[in-house]
């Protein structure tokens, strides 16, 4: 080191000494001890997530409550208990579940639910609010879901989409024999529109079986029941293990076709 550079050196730590010497350095140092101080306290004391219990809400959109739908989903719902995550199965019944008229007095009213209170949907609705993951299960009619169940979501999706924003979700389907893919990708769309983590499998989430009790034969189908429930309790922890920043997302911009 020259002359030059040593006059530099000693110069720029006698600047740096006296700063942290005046009344500015003396509170920039209290500052900093006083925000790590802050942190560490925040850190110690902040609540970790996975002490609350999580919990995944199994919709059963067969009209047999204990049929080969029920079967796949409490295999599920079985395995997520042993991961120490609380599951409900709701069977959606056999009265009659509205479809969605369009109306908009969800929105318009902003009631957070559907205007018409006649049927299951608001019940599920209101479920929504403890849920962190949903499952929809449906049996398989003509290569497509169970219409009810759709007419459920369609209106859940629509009057409490809020709800379900930033939610790991999954679809089963259970036929006799084909049309279950169909089913399938039908009833996974609407997570796809509200900003829903989809839950995979080892293979799609169908399950083989015509008479009630029969699901329970197809060990591929249980076993494919059973990776989903557990890859469904990974995302859940890995979500809820920390304070995940969800993506920024632009306000949608509605686009019809003919105008």
């Amino acid at each position: 080191m020259d002359r030059r550079d040593f006059i530099k050196k000693s110069a720029l730590v006698t600047m740096g000494s006296l700063l942290m010497a005046s009344p500015l350095g003396r509170l920039v140092a209290k500052t900093n001890e006083s925000d790590l101080a802050n942190e560490t306290s925040n850190l110690i004391n902040e609540p970790n997530k996975t002490d609350k219990k999580m919990k995944v809400l199994l919709i059963n959109g067969s009209p047999r409550r204990s049929g080969n739908t029920f079967t796949a989903l409490s295999e599920m719902a079985k395995t997520l208990e042993q991961q120490g995550i609380e599951a409900e199965v709701v069977h959606i019944g056999v009265k009659p579940i509205r479809g969605c008229i369009a109306c908009g007095q969800c929105h318009m009213n902003a009631l957070g639910k559907c205007i018409f209170d006649d049927d299951v949907c608001n019940k599920i609705i209101e479920k929504l609010d403890t849920a962190d993951g949903l499952v929809f299960g449906s049996p398989v009619y003509y290569g497509q879901p169970n219409g009810s169940l759709l007419s459920l979501m369609q209106r859940m999706f629509y009057a409490a989409g809020s709800k379900v924003q930033n939610k790991p979700a999954a679809a089963v389907c259970v036929c006799r024999r084909g049309g279950a893919t169909a089913a399938f990708q039908t009833l996974t769309m609407p997570f796809q529109m509200m900003n829903m983590p989809v839950v995979t499998s080892q293979y799609w989430n169908i399950v083989y079986g015509a008479a009630p009790g029969e699901a329970s034969l197809d060990t591929e189908g249980i076993q494919t029941m059973r990776t989903l429930a557990n890859n469904m309790a990974w995302l859940l922890k890995k979500i809820h293990t920390g304070d995940p920043d969800y993506p920024e997302r632009e306000s949608t911009n509605w686009m019809n076709f003919i105008r």
